[in-house]
């Protein structure tokens, strides 16, 4: 029979995690496999650069936002 335990862990330094859990029989073997969320890419753009804020097309965020409701309110038109 195949028992499945589900836990978050934190991963340590040089890539290390440990899980511990009485359920595990001691002798036993067991099949691991790990889902690691991704770090967010600190290169990658934001929303408001791909709306031209950075390219000095809208001057701020609250820009942005009045040209998007703008255009939400000229298609209800």
């Amino acid at each position: 029979m195949i028992a499945a335990i589900r836990k978050t862990v934190t991963i340590q330094p040089g890539g290390t995690i440990e899980t511990r859990s009485p359920e595990l029989p001691e002798g036993g073997t067991a099949e691991v496999i790990v889902l690691a969320e991704q770090q967010a890419d600190k290169g990658s753009a934001r929303f408001s650069d791909l709306f031209g804020i950075a390219r000095s097309l809208y001057g701020s965020t609250e820009e942005i936002d009045d040209h998007i409701r703008k255009e939400r309110d000229s298609w209800e038109s």
